[in-house]
């Protein structure tokens, strides 16, 4: 019996032997990975043992268990990423551990195009094929909500910006990001703002900002159509631009403005309300809520498009009325 048990002790130890020389062998072993297995995708939530069946069902390994000792015995199961890896050359599994916990997903990217709206902002995710959908029913307060600002409007609080962002990332996931990153930029800017500008909150600077955006596309004119806001608010007169009438027309809006439009009374029509709309009306970029923290010092209390993207000041309402004859009417 002793020499039976002696007997089965020394193939136990060779077995071991064998066995954990094929497991050194196979850590040291570079994979042979294929442009076709080049991209390898980790879901939310996938156990280490859950990412060995997947490279066992693409090919990229063979041998689960010994994959899954080694995410055992070095204790890195826990800090695998999720997203999607490009997997390069040919690593060896104690290599691809380390791609999967310290490489770069592959990113996707989605932008907020600066003057755009929540309605469009909205439509424009729900067309990426790169962002998981969570919000095709939802409301636009069960959005805010959501971002735990349910009495904060949506329009004009994400930054308008190009965000990168890995697989599996979700559509309130993007909007968080682009929220609190509007938050910092408008912060930022009213620490530095200039003194005595006529609003009082860094949202009032974010509304004014909101309609810059909207005017002039042109860089060198925003702190000039800003410095003009700001004189017209601090003499108590109406802002009269267009893209709050046009806001505060909504869905009505067909591409013109008539004298009608202007004389209707919205909450967003600058004809018919002094001060600042409620809410902004678009999204903005730092170059627009700069300019107002920033305004121009202008003697210009008016301005009209001149048709080339660019606008005509005028101090005076003579000098005004006529660019509007010279390039609006066309007289």
């Amino acid at each position: 019996m002793f020499r039976f048990l002696l007997l089965l002790f020394g193939i136990a130890a060779v077995v071991a032997g064998l066995g954990y020389k094929d497991y050194r062998d196979y850590l040291d072993k570079p994979l042979s990975i294929s442009d076709a297995q080049s991209h390898f995708t980790i879901e939310r939530g996938w156990s280490a043992k859950r990412v060995s069946q997947a490279l066992v069902k693409e090919g990229i390994i063979d041998k689960p268990y010994w994959f899954d000792l080694y995410a055992r015995l070095s204790k890195k199961s826990s800090a695998i990423k999720t997203g999607e890896f490009v997997l390069q050359g040919s690593p060896t599994v104690p290599e691809l551990f380390d791609t999967f916990i310290e490489g770069q997903t592959k990113q996707y990217t989605v932008s907020i195009i600066e003057g755009s709206t929540f309605k469009q902002l909205r439509q424009k995710l729900a067309q990426s094929n790169d962002l998981v959908q969570t919000l095709n029913d939802a409301s636009d307060k069960e959005i805010m909500s959501e971002l735990g600002q349910a009495d904060l409007h949506p329009e004009g609080v994400f930054f308008s910006d190009t965000y990168s962002f890995p697989k599996n990332t979700t559509d309130i996931e993007y909007l968080r990001r682009a929220h609190k990153l509007l938050n910092k930029v408008l912060e930022e800017e009213w620490q530095d703002r200039q003194s005595d500008l006529p609003f009082a909150t860094p949202y009032e600077a974010l509304v004014l900002a909101s309609i810059v955006e909207k005017e002039t596309a042109v860089a060198d004119e925003r702190p000039i159509i800003a410095g003009v806001f700001v004189t017209r608010l601090r003499a108590k007169m109406r802002l009269q631009t267009d893209p709050t009438v046009i806001y505060g027309m909504g869905d009505a809006y067909d591409g013109n403005i008539r004298r009608s439009d202007l004389t209707t009374d919205t909450p967003y029509n600058t004809y018919t309300r002094g001060g600042l709309p409620p809410t902004p009306i678009s999204m903005v970029g730092r170059e627009a809520i700069h300019a107002v923290m920033h305004p121009a010092t202008t003697s210009a209390v008016y301005f009209v498009a001149r048709g080339d993207g660019t606008h005509q000041f005028s101090d005076t309402l003579d000098q005004h009325n006529a660019a509007v004859r010279k390039y609006q009417l066309k007289k």
